[in-house]
């Protein structure tokens, strides 16, 4: 009998053993099972019987019962729920971590480290973290260049149309662009003609007042000139051998100044940021042949149960692994370079060796994180001496999660309950922040969103529930003024609708953004989470539709919002 029952079964008893010794009559109402479950009920039946066998002073029961339940307690009548080498279930939810408080420790535990560096080549940097912040090595443009095809001007118009050629002395000029291969040398005195200027090419000679020359898009600007005529703005008059603008030509327009996006020794991105392929393309136009990145952290997976199946049907109490097949991807998506699973069923020798063997950055267990016969989890990490940062989680699913470390600079382990949605749970509780931070990843602030229906909650628990993004978009047009609904995700960073309770009202071409619980959230189940968009933190008590809740986002959510029906 767990300790907090026994205090309580106790207590009925002895109260019990009071008002029968003094002649007061046993209360009324529900029954003590009804409040207190079994345990309490059969506590009361006991102290009844030893009322009624024996004649003496309520003392002499008191006594015997607090003695009793004092012996159990210090271990010298045994606990048919308790082993020495494995921690009760009552016990850890009395140590369970507050969700936040969790979540935080975890993702300080991945910044504890000093951060690591590794320099790769462009080809091989998509998807890992910048190390250093990235920094411009040359003015973007580095000279002054053609946003448009068409020609370029100088003074007023309308302009006499010649054709270039580049300029001894344009040519030695073209070392203002920075360190880099020297242009053609056989481009020198080489005449443009119809082409005009073309991008690639050293300095043109200094254009003169009234003057106009063909230009391409991305070609130097030559000195002095003041505008680019776009090829379908402008007229040539053949005979006179003029241009003629169509439109009013104001100064500087189409040109691209140098250094208009950045200038030499500029922060183009913080220390932390992932490389996507537009930073991959940033870092090339600012000079970068490599860049120093943050190893991504490497993690072994290893699934425990006997009862497990690798492919085929159940049969006979044998199931299929989900867990097998989803953690690996899923922490791939998180960053993090994941060996093949390991399938050791319940065996704490098989545990054992496999945790001291590792030499992964995070080992992630799946199940044996209770307080069964077979969990082994918890015994073999304290045999081995590892220190518990986090031992039970106050959230429902994926109570009996964990977060441990084996020496000061072992691997982390995070333990996974063996519940699928559960093990979600623990994946963005305590394995994402904690990867997070090993990557060297920049902080993110929570996404909120509101919630359209209800959502219960436990009583001193928070909850995780799987929803749906839904975006509600007002198409008079298309629909006669009916709001339409569809299903979209913002991703961290996207133009999210803001007002209000953090979506826009709906009306005329408005938009309104909310989340949606789904079925199938039981503990057991993927149903829910494979449809959905995330989970929302659901708070002790519940919330109220209407009300704005964090939003845990899938690795794989859409960052862009679509809509079904209505695209205006």
């Amino acid at each position: 009998m767990r300790a907090a029952e026994e205090e309580l079964a106790v207590e009925q008893a002895l109260a019990l053993v009071r008002r029968q010794s003094s002649g007061e009559p046993r209360p009324t109402g529900r029954p003590a099972s009804a409040d207190q479950g079994p345990d309490a009920h059969r506590a009361v039946s006991a102290g009844q019987g030893c009322a009624a066998g024996r004649s003496g002073p309520a003392s002499e029961h008191e006594d015997a019962a607090r003695s009793s339940a004092s012996d159990r307690r210090a271990g010298r009548i045994p606990d048919p729920d308790h082993r020495a080498d494995r921690p009760r279930a009552q016990d850890r939810r009395e140590r369970s971590t507050s969700w936040p408080e969790a979540r935080a420790l975890a993702a300080r535990s991945g910044r504890g480290d000093p951060v690591r560096v590794r320099h790769l080549p462009l080809d091989q940097a998509l998807g890992h973290v910048l190390a250093e912040p990235l920094v411009a090595l040359t003015d973007l443009p580095p000279f002054d260049t053609s946003a448009m095809d068409g020609w370029v001007v100088s003074g007023p118009g309308p302009w006499t149309v010649r054709e270039p050629t580049v300029s001894e002395e344009g040519l030695e000029g073209a070392g203002d662009a920075g360190p880099g291969p020297s242009p053609d040398p056989g481009a020198k005195s080489r005449p443009v003609r119809d082409r005009g200027i073309l991008a690639g090419h050293g300095a043109p000679a200094r254009l003169p007042d009234g003057d106009a020359i063909r230009i391409a898009t991305g070609a130097r600007i030559p000195a002095d000139a003041n505008a680019v005529i776009r090829s379908e703005h402008g007229r040539v008059d053949e005979a006179k051998g003029l241009l003629h603008a169509r439109y009013r030509v104001n100064p500087g327009q189409d040109i691209r100044p140098r250094g208009q996006e950045c200038r030499s020794g500029d922060l183009l991105l913080p220390a932390g940021t992932v490389v996507t392929p537009a930073v991959l393309g940033l870092t090339a136009a600012a000079g970068y042949d490599g860049l120093a990145t943050v190893p991504r952290p490497r993690v072994d997976v290893l699934v425990l149960g006997d009862e497990l199946l690798t492919s085929g049907l159940p049969y006979d109490g044998l199931i299929r692994d989900a867990l097998g097949p989803m953690i690996g991807p899923w922490l791939r998506a998180l960053g993090a370079n994941v060996s093949s699973p390991q399938r050791l069923g319940d065996d704490a020798a098989a545990l054992r060796r496999a945790l001291t063997d590792s030499d992964a950055d995070l080992v992630v267990t799946t199940g044996g994180t209770a307080a069964g016969p077979v969990d082994h989890v918890h015994p073999v990490l304290s045999e081995l001496g590892a220190e518990l940062l986090v031992d039970g989680v106050a959230v429902r699913p994926g109570h009996p999660m964990l977060l441990a470390r084996l020496e000061a600079a072992g691997p982390f382990i995070v333990g996974l309950p063996g519940n699928p949605l559960a093990a979600v749970a623990g994946l963005l509780t305590l394995a994402e922040p904690l990867l997070h931070g090993l990557a060297g990843h920049v902080p993110y602030e929570p996404y909120r969103a509101v919630v359209r229906d209800e959502l219960p909650g436990h009583p001193h628990d928070t909850r995780l529930v799987p929803v749906v993004h839904r975006v509600a978009v007002s198409c008079h047009e298309a629909t006669g003024g009916r709001e339409s609904g569809g299903r979209g995700a913002w991703g961290r960073g996207a133009d999210r609708p803001t007002g209000g309770a953090g979506a826009r009202d709906v009306g005329t071409g408005g938009v309104a953004e909310y989340v949606v619980p789904l079925r199938y959230d039981g503990p057991a189940m993927l149903r829910g989470i494979a449809a959905a968009d995330g989970l929302a933190v659901v708070p002790p008590g519940g919330v109220r539709s209407g009300t704005e809740v964090e939003i845990l986002e899938l690795p794989w959510a859409s960052v862009t919002p679509w809509t079904e029906g209505c695209f205006t």
